[in-house]
């Protein structure tokens, strides 16, 4: 099973406002970097869990609508008294997004250590966190569940996925992020991610390899949006351009329907655990699981907001017969 352990936060997607009105075309959507991955994930095939509390509130109730209509389990069943956390997105001419978040007293945060840590379900052999996980002030808390979970013998995998708005202070923010990676299995990571971890003169692919020489780590995806991504292990590298002529709607969820389909697609050659990754991935392999991520992504890109695509959609894209 994966377990997800992360964020839901309502994106409220905002559009320009006009000169003469005190209104705007906005539009709320179930959102949080983890939360879509854990949605990706299900639809993907992934037998998959969320671990964070949700809110009692309306929004709070959506989510758990959500997450049982995909499929996904509850590890903390008990709702939060705390409500449903925000992020505000601003979309630019290319559909790009920036966020400003709301993140103090919400439910998603409302878990301690200890809970987080008997929460999480005997059966899992993939835990999945990142993003607003890694901020300073909710690092101890996630690296103790990391902790609990390597000596489980946990698969970890992590998205690095920096929103440098919630954390302005960057010292303690990228120590923590470069911590976390050094606990994961596999990490992805973005062009964006390495220029917020302060590598922007590098060259992305050997910032990337940078991350390779963490303890842990075996394998990295480093996404650059519309120019493809890359896949590297210690033994190998393996690049899949993203499809030409597409017509994107926005890029929100786009790297969580990647690394979502990624695992699905190692998880289906039964190459989604530590032995594996630290054995190494065949290359053939490498380079079909990336293939299945970039085009799952696209499917998503084309779509308003997070809409991830499930495995049958994604095979169907590729012109593979679905299984």
């Amino acid at each position: 099973m994966l377990t997800c352990y992360g964020e839901a936060l309502i994106d409220l997607i905002v559009s320009p406002y006009s000169q003469k009105s005190m209104r705007t075309d906005s539009q709320a959507c179930l959102g949080g970097s983890v939360f879509n991955f854990c949605v990706a994930a299900a639809r993907q095939g992934l037998p998959t869990s969320y671990l964070n509390p949700l809110s009692h509130d309306s929004f709070g109730a959506q989510y758990r609508q959500i997450l049982s209509a995909e499929g996904v389990l509850l590890a903390s069943e008990q709702p939060s008294g705390l409500p449903t956390s925000m992020a505000v997105v601003q979309l630019d001419a290319q559909g790009k997004a920036s966020y400003a978040f709301h993140r103090e007293a919400v439910a998603d945060r409302d878990i301690s250590t200890a809970e987080a840590i008997a929460a999480l379900p005997l059966a899992t052999t993939v835990l999945h966190t990142g993003c607003l996980m890694l901020v300073p002030d909710d690092w101890p808390k996630t690296r103790a569940l990391l902790q609990a979970a390597q000596a489980r013998g946990v698969c970890i995998t992590l998205d690095a996925n920096l929103r440098t708005v919630v954390c302005p202070d960057l010292a303690p923010y990228r120590a923590c992020v470069l911590e976390a990676c050094a606990m994961a299995h596999m990490v992805k990571v973005s062009d964006d991610d390495l220029k917020d971890l302060g590598w922007e003169e590098a060259d992305p692919l050997a910032a990337a390899r940078r991350l390779l020489q963490a303890s842990t780590t075996q394998l990295v995806a480093l996404t650059l949006g519309a120019a493809g991504a890359w896949l590297l292990t210690r033994d190998a590298q393996v690049f899949q351009a993203s499809p030409k002529n597409i017509q994107v709607a926005d890029t929100v969820g786009a790297g969580d329907s990647f690394l979502a389909a990624l695992l699905a697609y190692l998880d289906k050659q039964q190459q989604l655990s530590v032995k594996a990754l630290q054995t190494g991935l065949p290359q053939q392999v490498l380079q079909a699981a990336l293939a299945h991520a970039v085009t799952a992504a696209s499917i998503n890109v084309q779509r308003v907001g997070c809409d991830p695509a499930t495995w049958d959609e994604t095979l169907a894209a590729q012109g593979v017969q679905g299984s």
